[in-house]
């Protein structure tokens, strides 16, 4: 790839957006909201762009990016160094050293990363243990037409599908704790937080909408509570109609007002996964996706989806959509690839602008709500006839881990649009032999530092890199780096990563990935105690 490459793409980016839009503000507005999973708010004509442009780019933090788009400010070289601060700036990384019943935890470890697009990312992803249940969960939240959806989603979904999960009399404990106005049995454990955007007062509505839900639990007296299935595709809907409800309640406070209505009329997708032992489930509702990295006795490895994408391409959703409408919209409910036109995924949490009544959003919209400077989308469709149209329904996978499976990937699309699911393993596969190559062995005497000086001053001459520390680094830095025969180019890695921030978007999504390591001893162990 020349070392032009950045010259060439700011500049087409450049000319496009002047021919397409003419002005600064639609596209410094919009174009936050727009690629091919979210809201389409430009003209069809830009959909071109998008499809047209090379794959690849990274929006870098504040601290490196741009927003010039004057050529004379822009800076098209980053060293090694920074490129790898850049990178690495999100990760997060830790060891499972529970014991369940006496056995080494199922999950070993898990990596994640993320690196944004949007500015401020709309992604968003978190992992906990269920302190009343043995299970771990791992969720991946990617939003659309801002990022309170996306927050609130990630906050909030893993406290459902806790409590699902429940027996009667824990749930009793809760709600006696309520009553008595004692404090309440730990839920979660959060391992990595989602981070805090949300308000206390905000906070205390989430949890009377909580308990709520688990007053109508105990009122249904099931003795252990639902199966993890059952919770998952329960805690998913449920949460979807309490955001949709938060915002049609009367609320006085203006924070709290104002903040449902974005969460609301914002959309996320999601992907989560729950592990208890050899136990896995996955639930999903849109486009991001979930594999495990499977080696077999022979040594060879191989991928195994647990997810399908919610979308157009998927023919069982097309399917479900024309059952769940008249036949005369057949021809309108898909267009362009997209729901109504306008939404990528099939499937997500908020965008009530595809589930409401038109009466409704007027009767909302109508309370004196600044949607300007709220940034609400509001979409009036020629073909809205019989919503809803978008459903937050997960689609629930069970599988029984095996020894041979290694680790599990959970992505957003961002990840994906660039990568196989092959290319995913096989780059967690080659991150796992080069990080054993470079793992220290403590039988061997330590090499004579003037050639460990002069291995590594080679090193650095030669413009190689120490190897990525975390699996969803090396992802996510292959995604954006390599060329179209998945070699990796340290031109376009740079060129992506120094392109200004109100460019950056027309390149790639935000990329958020976590990939958990399997302890297949444990698992072993499972199998021999059942």
């Amino acid at each position: 790839m020349s070392s032009s490459v950045s010259y060439w793409i700011l500049n087409s980016a450049r000319n496009s957006i002047a021919t397409l839009q003419g002005g600064g503000r639609l596209y410094s507005r919009c174009a936050s909201n727009w690629n091919k999973s979210k809201w389409r708010l430009f003209s069809p004509a830009l959909a071109t762009l998008k499809n047209d442009a090379p794959c690849g780019s990274f929006a870098l933090q504040k601290a490196y990016r741009h927003t010039s788009t004057e050529e004379d400010d822009f800076h098209l070289q980053l060293s090694p160094e920074q490129v790898n601060e850049v990178l690495r700036a999100g990760e997060s990384a830790h060891k499972i050293l529970d014991l369940v019943n006496g056995v080494p935890n199922s999950v070993l470890r898990f990596e994640s990363n993320q690196l944004a697009a949007n500015s401020p990312v709309e992604d968003r992803r978190g992992v906990a243990s269920c302190l009343q249940t043995n299970g771990l969960m791992f969720g991946i939240f990617d939003g659309h037409g801002g990022h309170a959806c996306a927050q609130a989603v990630s906050e909030r979904l893993f406290y459902y599908v806790a409590v699902s999960l429940m027996s009667q009399q824990t749930l009793e404990q809760m709600e006696g704790a309520m009553e008595s106005m004692k404090p309440l049995l730990p839920i979660l454990q959060w391992l990595k937080h989602p981070g805090d955007s949300i308000y206390k007062d905000v906070t205390s509505m989430h949890l009377d909408h909580l308990r709520v839900y688990w007053q109508e639990l105990l009122d249904v007296h099931m003795e252990m509570g639902l199966n993890i299935e059952e919770a998952l595709m329960y805690s998913f809907q449920r949460l979807d109609s309490d955001i949709s409800l938060e915002i049609q309640a009367p609320l006085e406070d203006e924070m709290t007002r104002n903040l449902s209505l974005q969460v609301a009329f914002s959309g996320a997708t999601a992907c989560m996964a729950h592990v208890d032992g050899v136990h896995l489930h996955v639930a999903n509702a849109g486009d991001c996706r979930a594999i495990l990295g499977v080696q077999e006795d022979s040594g060879m490895w191989s991928c195994l989806p647990l997810t399908r994408d919610h979308n157009a391409w998927n023919q069982a959703e097309l399917s479900r959509l024309k059952k769940e409408h008249p036949a005369s919209e057949d021809k309108t409910v898909i267009m362009d690839d997209r729901l109504l036109g306008v939404l990528m995924p099939c499937r997500a949490f908020g965008d009530v602008q595809l589930k409401w009544s038109k009466e409704l959003q007027r009767s909302v919209l109508e309370r004196g709500f600044d949607t300007e400077a709220l940034n609400i989308y509001q979409f009036t469709s020629p073909h809205y006839y019989t919503p809803p149209y978008l459903t937050a329904k997960p689609e629930v996978t069970y599988h029984r881990l095996r020894p041979q499976d290694k680790f599990l990937v959970l992505a957003s699309d961002g990840l994906w649009d660039m990568l196989g699911n092959e290319d995913v393993v096989r780059l967690v596969v080659e991150h796992l032999a080069e990080a054993g190559r470079h793992k220290p062995d403590p039988a061997q005497r330590p090499a004579n530092l003037g050639l460990m000086q002069s291995l590594l001053l080679q090193r650095k001459a030669q413009g190689l890199q120490a190897a990525d520390q975390n699996a969803a680094t090396h992802l996510i830095r292959h995604a954006i780096g390599s060329n179209e025969y998945g070699e990796m180019e340290p031109e376009r890695l740079t060129a992506m990563l120094t392109l200004p921030e109100d460019l950056a978007r027309m390149y790639r999504d935000d990329i958020t990935v976590t990939v958990v390591y399997f302890n297949s001893d444990s698992i072993d162990a499972c199998y021999k105690g059942d």
